[in-house]
């Protein structure tokens, strides 16, 4: 389950890799690509779809323009190895659509241009993410989206692995309760 899903206010500041965004009385930093930092302007407003990551010494709030970039960005920062800023760096520099057909096709040699991945850590996502990304597109929601998310969160909180969890929650199906689903997924855990 996402704790902020999405932020919409004015810019009142903005550095070379975040934005800060006026709202509700707050000012929220959201880490977010250098040309969307680049391209804000202060005082007007910005809607951002947003990745809340928590880490023991640290809050960092992720912002993305676009639904398919978060689901992109939540999709590589499940691959063992890969953390927010080696995503941020992903999708900043390749832009989404070109990181999800160089997914899609397995081609590492893309992905390793990028700074901060090597060729064990480009093919670490090819692996995991192929099959995601297999039409060159980022994973998408789909009306079950929000279901499948709270699956998939319950899943990694019993010890699972992302891709495992998302994988499980897909086969699940979309009838039941969020309960019934989380069953049926441990379900198709147990029969691996």
């Amino acid at each position: 389950m996402t704790l902020v899903a999405s932020i919409r206010g004015p810019v009142i500041d903005r550095g070379v890799d975040h934005l800060v965004i006026a709202v509700g009385g707050l000012g929220l930093r959201a880490f977010c690509s250098p040309t969307l930092a680049a391209g804000a302007v202060d005082g007007e407003d910005v809607t951002l779809y947003t990745h809340l990551h928590l880490r023991e010494d640290a809050i960092a709030l992720y912002g993305f323009p676009s639904k398919p970039e978060l689901m992109a960005f939540e999709s590589l920062i499940g691959v063992s190895g890969v953390g927010p800023k080696v995503g941020l760096a992903l999708l900043s520099t390749l832009g989404v659509d070109k990181v999800s057909l160089a997914i899609g096709s397995g081609d590492v040699a893309s992905l390793v241009r990028v700074p901060g991945i090597g060729k064990k850590t480009a093919e670490r996502i090819v692996l995991e993410l192929r099959d995601r990304f297999r039409s060159g597109t980022p994973p998408e929601p789909g009306v079950d989206g929000v279901a499948r998310d709270d699956v998939a969160a319950a899943l990694v909180s019993l010890g699972y692995s992302a891709v495992e969890a998302e994988d499980a929650a897909l086969q699940s199906g979309a009838d039941g309760t969020t309960e019934e689903r989380i069953l049926a997924a441990l379900k198709v855990l147990g029969q691996r």
